[in-house]
């Protein structure tokens, strides 16, 4: 593809790696389309964050189709990852330390099944106090990294498929399809409250965004030598 090509507008499919934050990726290839092709100036963006600790499908958009990032971002996520039950942390995965443990041994494959039907449909989710949610202005992580004690309200979000795909104590993997503003996060640490445990998310990969599947993503490293070929 030609430069003239990506101002007109791409959505390109990559597969976010692991520990690159969202932006790390969306400015890497915005260097590789400015080195490579020579444009001077090109708008790109995505359409819905991944944490650093996911990996998976990440939506860029480029140039006239930047203006689709909205309609991209409301599409329904599914998302495959790892609950690890009998311990929280503050930031509801790895990216802090365990704070509390709880015991597991009442944890049965039955009770596992049947508290999946309480996140089913629409439900009240409170969102992680390590995330970028802005509260008076402040980003929420930035509270939490301070030792401050935040309120924060409960959304409504839509889980509208959730199937538990792995049973081996003390992990559950699972696959869910959720509406956008759903954190996968919140649902680990509510999952393992309703089991009268506790529970954090260890993996979280992304796999589609509406009818956008990974299978068909591209890594940014591939990114890049795919256009210096074209470049040629």
């Amino acid at each position: 593809m030609t430069g003239e090509d990506f101002q007109n507008g791409q959505i390109l499919l990559i597969d976010k790696p692991l520990q690159w934050t969202s932006f790390q990726a969306v400015n890497k290839m915005k260097w590789v389309l400015k080195s490579k092709l020579g444009l001077k100036k090109i708008k790109i963006g995505h359409a819905g964050t991944l944490d650093p600790l996911a990996t998976g499908l990440l939506l860029v958009c480029t140039g006239k189709f930047t203006k689709r990032i909205t309609e991209l971002q409301g599409q329904a996520k599914e998302y495959t990852g790892t609950f690890y039950v009998g311990a929280t942390t503050p930031s509801y995965d790895l990216e802090t330390q365990i704070d509390h443990t709880f015991p597991t041994s009442h944890i049965t494959e039955d009770l596992i099944h049947e508290t999946i039907e309480q996140f089913l449909g629409e439900i009240d989710q409170k969102p992680p106090i390590f995330s970028a949610i802005k509260k008076e202005g402040v980003r929420l992580y930035e509270h939490a990294r301070a030792g401050e004690t935040v309120e924060i309200a409960s959304r409504k979000t839509t889980i509208h498929e959730f199937e538990i795909t792995r049973i081996a104590l003390p992990e559950i993997d699972f696959r869910v399809v959720c509406s956008k503003g759903t954190y996968i996060r919140s649902l680990a640490f509510d999952f393992g409250k309703a089991l009268n445990s506790g529970a954090h998310l260890t993996v979280l990969r992304r796999t589609k965004i509406g009818d956008y599947d990974v299978k068909d993503a591209m890594d940014v490293t591939l990114f890049e030598d795919s256009i210096a070929r074209s470049a040629t």
